[in-house]
C-alpha cells in the first residue's frame, strides 16, 4: 500500500501481511499427573506386591498401563517412603520395611506373630534369654517380634528392625534351603564385615549354610553385632517350607559354641509347636 504524496514527497510504502500463528492442540492430561490418578496407581502398585515377590519397571509399566518413566517415578516414591526397596543385585523392587511393619500391625490378630508369642514367652522363661521371630526380606532379615528376658544384662528387642541375613543366625536359617539362584538374589554384591568375626567369603558362607541345612539350626557368635550371640531354627508352614526363623539371643558370656546344640534343641521344640498352629 502506497501513501499519498505530501508536498510532492512520496511517502514510504508499507507492506502488510497476515501472520497466522497456529497453536497446536493441547494434549489430553495424563491421568497419572492428577492427584487421584497418581494415588490410584500407587495403591495398585502396592497391591501388586501381594502377587509378585519382585517387580521391575517394565512389569509396573505393563500392569498399570503407564509409561516406563511414570512407572519408575511411582516406584521411587514408594522407596522414599519405605513401602518398597530396590534389590541391590537384581535391581528389581521388593516390599519395603514400612509396608512390612504396616502388614504386621494390621494382621496382629491373625498372623504368625500372634501364634508364636505364647511359645516365645515360654522359651524366654525356659532359656532365660531374649527370643526373636524373623522373616527374610530381600538380603536382610526383618524382625517381626521380640520378647526380652528380664535379666539386667540382655539383648534388647529387635522388632521392626532389619539386619543383613548373611551375618545373622536367623538369616542363615532362612537362606539355608534356598536354591542357588534364589540365594544369589538374597545376598548383597559384597559381604561386608560388620564385626571382626563376620563371614565375608562366599564359599565359606556356602559351607555355613550347608551346615545349617544339615543340622537344622544356625548360629552367629558376634558376627552381626560384637556383643550378641544367637542361635536360630526354622519355623515351617503347613507345606513344610520355612516361614520364619525363631532365635535365642544372649551376650556372648552366656552363649558360647558349647551351648549352641542344647539351645537349638529347645528352640526346635518351640518352633514345632508354632508350626502345628499354622494353617
Amino acid at each position: 500500500m502506497r501513501l499519498a504524496d505530501t508536498n510532492g514527497i512520496p511517502q514510504a510504502r508499507i507492506t502488510t501481511s497476515l501472520i497466522v500463528v497456529r497453536t497446536p492442540p493441547m494434549d489430553a492430561p495424563d491421568k497419572t499427573d492428577s492427584p487421584i490418578g497418581s494415588a490410584d496407581n500407587a495403591l495398585r502398585l502396592i497391591a501388586a506386591f501381594e502377587q509378585h515377590d519382585k517387580l521391575r519397571v517394565a512389569d509396573v509399566s505393563r500392569m498399570l498401563g503407564v509409561a516406563r518413566s511414570t512407572a519408575h517415578r511411582l516406584l521411587r516414591v514408594l522407596v522414599a517412603h519405605g513401602f518398597a526397596s530396590q534389590d541391590e543385585l537384581s535391581k528389581a523392587y521388593i516390599v519395603g520395611p514400612s509396608l512390612l511393619r504396616l502388614a504386621v500391625s494390621i494382621s496382629r490378630g491373625l498372623d504368625l506373630t500372634t501364634v508364636a508369642a505364647p511359645v516365645m514367652t515360654e522359651l524366654v522363661d525356659e532359656l532365660g534369654e531374649t527370643i526373636h521371630l524373623a522373616v527374610l526380606q530381600g538380603s536382610e532379615v526383618f524382625f517381626l517380634e521380640s520378647i526380652e528376658t528380664p535379666k539386667p544384662l540382655r539383648v534388647g528387642a529387635r522388632a521392626g528392625h532389619l539386619r543383613p541375613a548373611y551375618a545373622t543366625a536367623t538369616g542363615r536359617v532362612l537362606l539355608s534351603e534356598l536354591s542357588d539362584e534364589e540365594l544369589q538374589a538374597h545376598l548383597p554384591s559384597v559381604l561386608s564385615a560388620l564385626t571382626r568375626r563376620t563371614v565375608t567369603d562366599r564359599e565359606e558362607l556356602a559351607s555355613v549354610l550347608a551346615t545349617a541345612r544339615r543340622q537344622g539350626y544356625a548360629w552367629s557368635l558376634g558376627e552381626s553385632e560384637e556383643d550378641v550371640a544367637s542361635v536360630a531354627v526354622p519355623v515351617r508352614n503347613a507345606s513344610g517350607r520355612i516361614a520364619a526363623a525363631l532365635a535365642a539371643a544372649a551376650p556372648p558370656s552366656r552363649l558360647g559354641e558349647q551351648d549352641v546344640a542344647s539351645i537349638a534343641a529347645k528352640l526346635t521344640s518351640g518352633a514345632s509347636r508354632i508350626s502345628s498352629l499354622l494353617l
